[in-house]
């Protein structure tokens, strides 16, 4: 295999199959895994996705959701 002619989607080729057969499929997930950043901010993103009330508001839907008498 001469590399130096090879097309980087080749190399890609070439280079999974080694991954898979020397690691298997979950080492190759694995390895594969070490380089997946992600993008975006996780942690200001989180703050759109949560209700933005704080314990005592928590605390008074909980009483608000018993039945009369409890």
């Amino acid at each position: 295999m001469n590399v130096a002619k090879m097309s980087p989607d080749e190399i890609r080729a070439a280079g999974m199959k080694a991954l898979l057969r020397d690691l298997g499929p979950a080492g190759l997930i694995r390895f594969m895994q070490q380089f997946e950043t992600g993008s975006g901010d996780y942690s200001a993103e989180r703050q759109g996705w949560l209700p933005q009330s704080g314990a005592a508001a928590l605390a008074q839907r909980i009483r608000a959701g018993r039945r009369p008498g409890e």
